[in-house]
């Protein structure tokens, strides 16, 4: 995992049109909504935005951010590890949708009390946060190694039947990627590394920063509860923390850049006859497919892993329904416009200092609006 090379459009005058956008989280970094951000417009195959404002922490002084600045995406790695992962493995017909998540994890069937629910669990109520699981489960306070969080989280209650709620759950995804690593019969991070990252050039990408890299990512917090430092550099997320650094649910660090040509392999996979300038996409077009559509129950906007524009989305009011994205904790969001052939990656630490602040919430969806006014608009 390396910093990227600057690139000379990072010195570019602004487009105009952009100003908009850019003046919104120049208002946000006042508002001290998060200190800086990295974010970047991709349209086509072409890199039309990308660019940083303000700094790694609010103090004086500190480290200025950078287009290339690498930062902790959170759930991010859900779809750009996790589902990535799954999306190859279903393409190469080693990932049943439909398989019981038992016969990969019998742990979580034996000892039970009650199995009837669990034996109903499987991968595609995963990807789509149908299992059943609960949403979050402060695991780390009483747990205090790999081993027993896993046991732990197979012994999670199933509370509904499976299939017949959405709601977002961290343990499903971290269960969902141990479920990928007996079928590679490999950990997460090496794999998706040697199959994905490394073919992409997607240098800047991948799980457990090295030591000397860490002064380069923005802090996270400071975290006075649980590791009671600042966290830089490390994986903010607590449970992927005593994963050393790589779950299923969280636990990877990128740039714009990288994220930037993430998605544009998966436009690129979308249409196959599309000219590609770095060779044709990992990503084939019925996988696309298949984890682009939205998922039971009814009302439920998940898809495969990603997720879709809702009402109220964060991806704001012009993305259509033919969308797909995710959102990560930091304040970190990729939203991808498949038929529009769109993508918008915007980086942050909005914990920073603590977990206090959610202004993201209002500043995401009028920064996707801004954008998507600014490409509707004439070139000047």
């Amino acid at each position: 995992m390396k910093p990227a090379s600057r690139s000379s459009e990072d010195h570019a005058t602004l487009d105009p049109r952009f100003a908009p956008a850019c003046q919104i989280l120049k208002d946000a970094i006042a508002a001290r909504a998060f200190p800086g951000c990295a974010f970047g417009v991709l349209v086509e195959n072409s890199v039309v935005l990308q660019k940083a404002l303000g700094r790694f922490t609010y103090e004086d002084g500190a480290r200025a951010v950078n287009p290339e600045t690498i930062y902790d995406i959170a759930s991010l790695t859900k779809v750009v590890a996790t589902t990535a992962a799954a999306m190859l493995l279903y393409q190469r017909n080693q990932l049943d949708l439909d398989t019981p998540l038992g016969e990969l994890l019998p742990g979580f069937i034996v000892g039970r009390s009650s199995v009837e629910h669990a034996r109903r669990v499987t991968l595609r109520h995963l990807l789509a946060h149908s299992s059943g699981l609960p949403g979050y489960v402060p695991l780390f306070n009483t747990v205090d190694s790999p081993a027993a969080l896993f046991r732990a989280l197979l012994q999670l209650p199933i509370e509904v039947e499976p299939g017949t709620r959405a709601e977002y759950s961290d343990p499903g995804f971290i269960l969902l990627g141990k479920a990928l690593e007996v079928l590679t019969r490999e950990y997460l991070a090496p794999w998706i590394r040697r199959e994905l990252y490394d073919p992409l050039g997607l240098r800047s990408t991948g799980f457990c920063p090295p030591a000397e890299l860490r002064p380069s990512i923005p802090p996270s917090e400071e975290d006075m509860t649980f590791r009671r430092r600042r966290i830089q550099g490390e994986v903010q997320d607590e449970h992927a923390w005593l994963l050393h650094g790589a779950g299923g649910h969280a636990g990877l660090f990128s740039n714009v850049p990288d994220l930037l040509r993430f998605a544009q392999t998966i436009l690129t996979g979308l249409s196959p006859l599309a000219t590609a300038p770095r060779g044709p996409s990992p990503f084939q077009s019925h996988a696309i497919e298949a984890f682009s559509q939205r998922q039971p129950p009814a009302g439920s906007t998940r898809a495969l892993g990603w997720d879709t524009p809702s009402a109220d989305s964060s991806a704001g009011s012009a993305f259509s329904t033919h969308s797909i994205g995710h959102l990560g904790y930091s304040g970190c969001s990729l939203w991808i416009d498949l038929d529009a052939r769109i993508a918008v990656v915007l980086l942050t630490n909005r914990t920073w200092p603590d977990r206090s602040s959610q202004l993201i919430r209002q500043v995401r969806p009028a920064f996707h609006n801004a954008i998507r006014q600014a490409l509707n608009a004439p070139v000047s």
